[in-house]
């Protein structure tokens, strides 16, 4: 089925459920969906809480570990500060289309998605709320 249908399919479900702002704690079958960067190095925001509550394993920048689900938004740029830059939505875009995908194949989870790239990484909440337009999963 194409991801299309699923999501026209689901869409009913989904009404009305929002992510709440600050997570304190999740249930068994809960995932904490974090914005990463590309070497998974989860110095600050969100996925520094990823990190240090749910599971998110340093140097890994994309999908599931432990109670987390990465997806990248900065590229980590190897240098003293640590200096980061945006990934292109583009690419961000694809990444968000792999979690969907997943999501949709693992219904046994429910996906707490922050506000992925609108902390450190500087995109609106419009840049990312356009990619995750298609994401009308009933567990997202």
């Amino acid at each position: 089925m194409e991801i299309v249908n699923k999501l026209a399919i689901s869409n009913f479900y989904h009404m009305h459920r929002f992510t709440p702002q600050n997570i304190t704690e999740l249930k068994d079958n809960e995932i904490f969906v974090f914005g990463s960067n590309t070497m998974g190095k989860n110095i600050g925001g969100a996925a520094r809480v990823a990190q240090e509550k749910y599971g998110a394993e340093w140097g890994n920048a994309v999908g599931l570990k432990g109670q987390s689900y990465a997806i990248p938004t900065l590229r980590f740029s190897n240098t003293e500060l640590g200096y980061s830059d945006k990934l292109p939505l583009e690419e961000i875009g694809n990444h968000i289309k792999d979690y969907v995908e997943f999501a949709w194949d693992h219904q046994e989870y429910i996906f707490l998605t922050t506000l992925i790239g609108c902390g450190i990484a500087g995109f609106t909440i419009e840049e990312i709320g356009n990619l995750m337009d298609d994401s009308c999963v009933k567990n997202i």
